[in-house]
């Protein structure tokens, strides 16, 4: 041992693991890894690889939805043993490519109904349905939902429950659906919808980053009170929702419990091709809620 170190030799475990047919790689594929919801989960999936004895290799596809088809191609050139796809929907053909040749596939908040990968996923649904009767309970009768060009399955899944909850419920929801999934969209949308003749009492923003920004658009530029004038909810419950300036009524979805199955799945015994996981978001409650009348 002395005698390599002195020699600067050290061990080849790509070259190793192309011998034993396992390389011990497990590739991420995210984007928007800089927002504080995927870089908390990235951060998990890390932590639990490298407990598993296993590398990450990230590869960042934010930009044209190409890119995701391009990193998981790249998954292969590298003989990846499994591939955790946070974002992007890659299509049917190189998913079923990745499978023939012996990788795992986890997709992670997809909501895709494909044949062969493992899915882990949050029950938007049953969230989103459960913001709205906070809302009502609250005594709200004007609710908007503001959500991001984004189109994700999951900002989708959110908004279409929400949409569905209201309408059973007889209630008009305003919509705002543009930019980014960032701080400045939500600001972006309180300014219009304040703006305008008919002001929403309620708000359900489909993550905490937009939240912040329709919160301090609606109180810092239109001086409303919340709860008392609005309420809001979002969802991620990321650190930022439980500062004193926010302290943001949220939806936090089972991170480390995500994190550790999607290990599990692609590094431990091979389970049967296409489980599905949906993992409950419990409702967080802080002070953007009026108290219910009922």
């Amino acid at each position: 041992m002395l005698a390599a170190e002195q020699l600067g030799y050290h061990v080849n475990h790509l070259a190793r693991g192309l011998m034993r047919a396992s390389t011990g790689i497990v590739c991420l594929i995210v984007a928007d890894g800089d927002t504080p919801y995927h870089a908390r989960l990235q951060k998990a999936l890390t932590q639990h690889l490298r407990d598993a004895g296993k590398m990450a290799m990230v590869f960042n596809t934010s930009g044209p939805s190409h890119h995701v088809d391009q990193a998981l191609r790249n998954t292969l050139n590298y003989r990846a043993d499994a591939s955790i796809v946070l974002s992007g929907s890659p299509p049917q053909l190189l998913i079923r490519t990745c499978l023939e040749n012996g990788q795992r596939l986890v997709l992670i908040n997809r909501d895709d109904r494909f044949d062969g990968p493992h899915n882990i996923g949050v029950d938007n649904a049953a969230a989103a349905e459960a913001a709205l009767h906070a809302f009502i309970r609250a005594g709200c009768t004007r609710p908007a939902l503001v959500t991001s060009a984004a189109g994700t399955p999951s900002l989708l899944s959110r908004e279409t429950a929400f949409l569905t909850a209201a309408q059973k419920e007889g209630l008009e929801v305003t919509v705002w659906r543009e930019g980014r999934t960032g701080y400045a969209t939500g600001a972006d949308g309180a300014r219009r919808l304040f703006s305008g003749r008919q002001r929403p009492d309620a708000a359900f923003c489909v993550t905490d980053l937009i939240a912040c920004g329709f919160l301090d658009a609606a109180r810092h530029e239109f001086g409303i009170n919340v709860p008392r004038d609005l309420c809001v909810i979002g969802f991620d419950d990321i650190e930022q929702a439980d500062w004193a300036s926010y302290r943001l009524t949220t939806f936090s979805p089972p991170i480390e419990e995500i994190a550790r199955r999607a290990v599990r799945l692609a590094t431990g015994a091979r389970e049967e091709a296409g489980s599905r996981l949906i993992c409950h978001a419990p409702m967080v409650w802080r002070s953007t809620v009026r108290p219910g009348q009922g």
